[in-house]
């Protein structure tokens, strides 16, 4: 059985319901935990799932999420992040940045004391601590102080509109997802990282990186993604 152990978080999303079937099938990882707030609805033999109530982030917010997963945290060599909302359906900036940037730099910080040595992040295309941008800044800090933390090796993510079916409703989300991939060969060279992904590509990618060796802080736009994920069996 492999050394390898991977933790997925924001299993339920667009990106990381696909990341499951893509670890699972994957001989890299002798097993794959997936880290819910509620149950998955999905069985697979090195499938397991471990619902937490992550509460409101706070003081010690990162102890208690450390806390509540345990030893799950403790076997998992491999992190592989997709939590995430949006400004709209967290209802305000600072509901927002609790799941985007302070849930995952708890989730992060609890694995990288508990052993974790890699960290898979799916963040957004223009991330930049420095942005004007509320949204893109938050982002920015997000990649930032993950990579501050000590792993071996963090994949960073950037995908523009991920294109996909979702379980929750956002309306404008869902017109931009009919719109926007229509456009998506209008934007070539330096202007291709906007295009629209697919979730799957994203999560096949993220799956195909784990079989990267190198150490370091790697950055995946759009034509990383794409490259990446022909490297993986869809799941």
């Amino acid at each position: 059985m492999s050394h390898r152990h991977a933790l997925i978080a924001g299993a339920t999303g667009l990106v990381g319901s696909r990341l499951v079937a893509c670890l699972a099938g994957d001989d890299l990882f002798g097993s794959v935990i997936a880290l819910v707030r509620r149950p998955l609805g999905v069985s697979h033999p090195k499938l397991t799932t471990h619902v937490i109530d992550f509460g409101q982030p706070g003081e010690h917010f990162d102890e208690r999420v450390g806390e509540q997963a345990g030893d799950v945290l403790a076997g998992a060599t491999d992190i592989f992040c997709a939590l995430g909302t949006t400004i709209a359906a967290a209802g305000s900036q600072e509901a927002f940045r609790r799941v985007d940037h302070d849930l995952v730099i708890a989730l992060a910080g609890a694995s990288a004391r508990a052993g974790a040595t890699r960290f898979f992040l799916v963040s957004s295309v223009g991330a930049d601590a420095a942005s004007r941008n509320f949204y893109l800044r938050v982002k920015g800090e997000t990649e930032r102080d993950v990579t501050a933390l000590g792993f071996v090796r963090v994949d960073i993510f950037r995908p523009g509109l991920l294109v996909g079916p979702r379980s929750e409703r956002r309306p404008g989300e869902a017109l931009a997802q009919r719109l926007l991939p229509r456009v998506d060969w209008l934007l070539g060279g330096p202007f291709s990282k906007y295009r629209s992904v697919e979730a799957g590509l994203v999560a096949r990618a993220m799956a195909a990186a784990a079989h990267h060796d190198a150490a370091g802080r790697y950055i995946h736009e759009y034509g990383a993604i794409v490259r990446l994920a022909g490297g993986v069996r869809a799941g």
